[in-house]
């Protein structure tokens, strides 16, 4: 499994995610991503409690812990590598978290475009 690029949205380097809770495919608290990675956990997403209660619904529960698997439940304000299909998913539904677009991997944009990841951007300071 070699990595693609650590590219973001932007052009840059990949900025970090998160390592707490530690996310991305590799878990390496990046969206980096390969082509194993079928669901393309490119894009890195600040939960809120609207977008975590629609991930439940529609059969993908990210906040109830799963000891078992070393997963102790996302809350609102965590980040995490989403699949980028989930993510368009949640657009279309209303519903997306913020995104950071420094830590987004430049795949995301196989499957989402631009101008939606801009659009829930989180603001940056």
């Amino acid at each position: 499994m070699t990595p693609d690029a650590s590219i973001n949205v932007l052009g840059g380097a990949l900025a970090h995610c998160s390592s707490d809770p530690l996310t991305g495919y590799f878990r390496d608290g990046a969206c980096n991503t390969c082509a194993a990675d079928t669901g393309s956990h490119t894009v890195c997403a600040i939960m809120t409690d609207e977008f975590l209660a629609f991930s439940k619904y529609v059969g993908n529960d990210l906040s109830t812990p799963r000891p078992e698997f070393g997963f102790a439940g996302l809350k609102a304000g965590d980040s995490w590598c989403l699949c980028a299909a989930r993510f368009l998913q949640a657009h279309d539904e209303g519903c997306a978290p913020k995104v950071s677009l420094a830590a987004t991997h430049a795949r995301a944009l196989d499957i989402v475009p631009l101008r939606v990841l801009q659009e829930h951007a989180e603001p940056q300071g």
